[in-house]
């Protein structure tokens, strides 16, 4: 069974920085996509950023672009989310989600919870002024 185990989470304060993890188990190969969602109270859950595992292209929403980076450790099954410059509109409960794919063209769909199989637990980042 795939399972996905998020960490890292915490209070900031605003232009500081935070790294988040992910850790994935159960896939068989490194075909598949991490994605990371986020969402604050009384707003709907929307995609921050994707990242395919094989070759580690990367897609993010322009809310983040040029703050937030992703990265993975196939050796660790892990993808990390770094997240500098924070603001206090990046407070949200963050959640990575999964899908087995074979070369996907990262995208924009990528940003979108119904491509995804398999989900996080969550774990809150909240930005203080």
């Amino acid at each position: 069974d795939v399972k996905l185990v998020e960490s890292g989470g915490g209070l900031a304060q605003a232009g500081g920085s935070l790294r988040l993890s992910c850790a994935a188990s159960g896939f068989a190969s490194n075909d598949y996509v991490i994605g990371w969602f986020r969402q604050a109270p009384g707003k709907e859950r929307e995609g921050v950023l994707s990242i395919y595992i094989s070759n580690g292209r990367t897609y993010y929403t322009d809310a983040v672009k040029g703050r937030f980076t992703a990265s993975r450790d196939i050796a660790k099954n892990t993808v990390y989310l770094q997240m500098n410059s924070l603001k206090v509109e990046d407070t949200a409960l963050y959640y990575c989600a999964a899908v087995a794919v074979r070369g996907p063209d990262i995208s924009k769909m990528w940003m979108f919870e119904e491509m995804y199989d398999f989900w996080g637990q969550g774990t809150q980042i909240t930005v203080s002024p």
